[in-house]
Formats: C-alpha cells, structure tokens, sequence
C-alpha cells in the first residue's frame, strides 16, 4: 500500500472510530445555537436541492431543512460507514433526505444536480483538495453555491487538530491559495470570513468554466487522427 492509501484509510479509521461517540461529545448547546446562525448566512432557499459533503452523523440535516423545506431535499454523503449508519438511525424517517457512503474525492453523482454543496467540517480533512472541487463544481447546477463552513477560525483549527493523529496535518489552506484552487477549480464570486470562532467560505459555480474547461481540453484534429 502507498503511503497516501495508508493515511487516507487511516483517516477513515479514525472517523469510523469516532462515530459513536461524535454527537455526545461535539453536538453540545453552544454548537446548536451556532448553527441557528450560520446556516441562514449559507443562502439556501425553499424547494432546493443540497448536498452536504462529509456529512458526518448529520449534524447539519436540521438546520438544512428548516430552509429548504418539505419541497426540498437533501443528499447526504460520508466515507465513514460507521457515521453513515448512525446518520440513518438518525434521519432514514425522512423521505427528502437519503445518506450515501460516498467519498468527494471520488464522486460519482449526476452533473448538474444540486443548487447548493455543504461542506463543515470537512475541508481540511481532504487530501486532494482540488480534485474535491472539482467534483463539486460538477454536481452543481448553474451559479450553484458552494458553501465551506466551519465552528473555528483557520488558526483555531490548526490548534485543534494538533497532536491528533492522523488529522493533526489536516489543515485549511490559507486565504489567497484557497482563492487560487476555487478559481481554478471553476468558482467565482468567493467570499471568505475567517474569524475566531467562524471560516465561512461562499462561492458560486462560474457558467463560463465549464465551457471554456471543456474548449482547452478539446482534442486538436490530428490527435483523432487513425
């Protein structure tokens, strides 16, 4: 095995570990009255369809559906099997929402799917983070919201995940070079809050991307050539 295919699974240990116990020790009053307040800032409407990337055990289901409504709904993605099985014994009552065991590095869901894509808590767990960002871009409908969240600041989260293994490298990139990636990934329109206690990053999905992504990679006459 690589040394990338051992951290990665051994990423995914850790959170299939932590699962059990993940909404006792992190889903606390203070986290339920931050999500009162920043989920409206992510700019859903009534009747959208989500995906909420990295979705955990759900935190963030209730607050998702609060906005979009009953004409809504939501598909829920973790790579974590053991945080997808709680998530269902959770929320497999609700016929707007379904869990995938899924990883965003590897996504296979239909283009042009969604309205909005939910990343909390995920992003500086992701070791190919462009390619993540692509694969959002992908899934998104035209000008859809791409939404990256979190309960810390950039360097709060740094302080955090020190000394534990193996997140403790899992970092957000710093505000220019995440600027730089979603550009490059095919988002505009970036927004970034990184203050204690809230990194709030929106972005929308540039219409003019895609097409001009799919020009450059357009193969020249001779490269069809027999």
């Amino acid at each position: 095995m690589t040394q990338r295919g051992s951290i990665q699974m051994s990423r995914k240990e850790y959170f299939n570990q932590v699962a059990e116990s993940w909404d006792q020790k992190y889903y606390t009053p203070e986290l339920d009255a931050f999500l009162e307040e920043l989920v409206p800032k992510f700019g859903l409407k009534p009747g959208q369809k989500v995906l909420d990337a990295g979705t955990g055990t759900g935190v963030l289901i209730p607050f998702l559906l609060r906005i979009i409504g009953s004409s809504g709904s939501i598909t829920a993605i973790d790579y974590a099997a053991n945080m997808v099985e709680i998530f269902r014994s959770k929320f497999s009552n609700l016929r707007n929402v379904k869990v995938e065991l899924k990883d965003v590095e590897e996504l296979d869901l239909p283009a042009e799917t969604f309205d909005a894509a939910i990343c909390f808590g995920l992003f500086p767990h992701l070791e190919r983070k462009a390619q993540a960002l692509m694969n959002l871009n992908r899934v998104l409908k035209r000008r859809g919201r791409l939404v990256i969240a979190h309960a810390l600041s950039r360097a709060e989260i740094e302080e955090h995940h020190k000394g534990t293994l193996p997140v403790a490298q899992d970092l957000l990139p710093e505000g220019t070079e995440m600027k730089r990636m979603l550009k490059r990934t095919g988002f505009s329109s970036i927004h970034i809050t990184d203050e204690p206690g809230l990194y709030l990053c929106l972005a929308t999905k540039n219409t003019t991307f895609q097409k001009t992504h799919m020009k450059l990679r357009k193969p020249h006459k001779k490269d069809n050539a027999k």
